[in-house]
């Protein structure tokens, strides 16, 4: 009788699922950042985002469906093929319009819906329930590992050789790491390969999250802490030069500011619930904190000299960038054991759906005269909301 396949170890795979998560990162941020550069305005810069959250709106869901089938690397591998490809096209954008920008984004949404769900299924099978909060904090890291890196190297980039460089390396490293995740299936794909094997149904999946109170919670408040996280990561470099009036590169240094302070924020918070507080707590406070940072920022921007403007954008990272591993460690928690990543998947569909309308908030706020900073106090508004509704009876 053969002996079933030993469990691998957690930490090269959680390696791999950060560094994953980090390339899909910096390529979902590259466009925001060398927007200036390429001259791209953003009425146009906001069709790669909601190219982006729309279409990821349906593959986040498929996530379940393509683990089953092809086990958490061997999406990861497709979700680098989905990269290298993406940033090709926009490589292109300045040159030809919108369009190939578009059909970027939409590319892209398959890296950036299925990666989640195909990491919860992994991590969730080989780390223990007391490991979760940090070992799903670890892996959000690599979102703000790739949005750090894409601040301080795309504006040298962009600035001393050609802005459209930093998309080709980008994909460029998403073909190294392809190869890379081909060769870790045959170790660790077992664990995951029948993890969803069954078609999954947007229907079930969500009626996954409307049967559990606290769950239906976190998924809503999923929508307005995205949609917060996105006009941050995705706006402020261009808010920042033309409503601040800093100069690019400097911007790109403050908005690392801020992704440093995500950084920081996901480990943080994941040793916090792992060791102090109760997640479902800390989910609930990270909303108050971003709504207090983003009404900072709308009200007192301008005012605020560069390195206190640097603090401050450290702070509004902490809080907007930093809240996803806490909350998907909550979900995993709450979820089936044996259906993490349908849970997962369900409950980032109000996430999308907040990713895919903040920019139209962010048009409709610039044609009301109100610019990005009255965008920044609406979403204040719905973050401490959200922050306020799940302060109910977390477990």
């Amino acid at each position: 009788m053969s002996m079933p396949p030993a469990t691998p170890p957690l930490a090269p795979a959680l390696a791999a699922m950060a560094g994953l998560q980090a390339v899909v990162s910096i390529a979902l941020f590259a466009p925001g950042v060398l927007a200036p550069a390429l001259g791209i305005d953003a009425a146009m810069l906001g069709l790669f985002p909601a190219a982006v959250f729309a279409v990821g709106m349906a593959t986040v869901v498929w996530g379940g469906t393509l683990v089953g089938r092809f086990g958490s690397f061997g999406v990861a591998r497709l979700a680098m093929l989905a990269v290298a490809g993406s940033m090709g096209l926009a490589a292109l954008a300045a040159e030809y319009g919108a369009v190939p920008f578009l059909l970027a984004g939409v590319l892209l949404a398959f890296a950036f819906g299925p990666e989640t769900p195909a990491s919860s299924a992994l991590l969730g099978r080989l780390a223990t329930p007391a490991q979760r909060p940090l070992v799903f904090s670890i892996r959000q890291t690599g979102n703000q590992l790739g949005a750090l890196v894409g601040s301080l190297a795309l504006p040298l980039l962009a600035t001393t050789i050609d802005p459209r460089l930093g998309y080709l390396v980008i994909a460029g490293i998403a073909v190294a790491a392809a190869v890379l995740f081909s060769a870790m299936a045959g170790r660790y794909d077992h664990l995951t390969h029948d993890a969803g094997g069954r078609r999954v149904r947007l229907v079930e999946a969500l009626g996954i999250v409307r049967r559990d109170p606290q769950m239906l919670r976190l998924a809503l408040a999923a929508g307005p802490y995205s949609a917060m996280q996105m006009v941050l990561n995705t706006y402020f470099v261009t808010f920042a030069v033309e409503t601040l009036d800093i100069p690019y590169v400097i911007a790109g240094l403050v908005m690392a500011a801020a992704q440093a302070g995500g950084l920081l924020g996901r480990l943080g918070w994941g040793l916090a619930g792992l060791r102090l507080f109760v997640p479902g707590r800390i989910v609930a406070g990270l909303g108050f904190g971003m709504a207090a940072a983003s009404t900072a920022l709308a009200l007192a921007g301008e005012a605020l000299p560069v390195p206190a403007l640097g603090v401050l954008m450290f702070l509004f990272g902490l809080t907007a960038s930093g809240w996803n591993g806490v909350f998907l460690a909550e979900v995993a928690r709450l979820a089936p054991a044996a259906r993490v990543a349908e849970a997962t998947g369900a409950i980032l569909v109000p996430s999308f759906l907040g990713l895919v309308l903040a920019p139209g908030l962010v048009t409709l706020a610039v044609l009301l005269g109100g610019g990005l900073a009255a965008a920044y106090l609406v979403l204040a508004l719905l973050t401490a909301i959200s922050g306020l509704s799940l302060l109910r009876n977390p477990r």
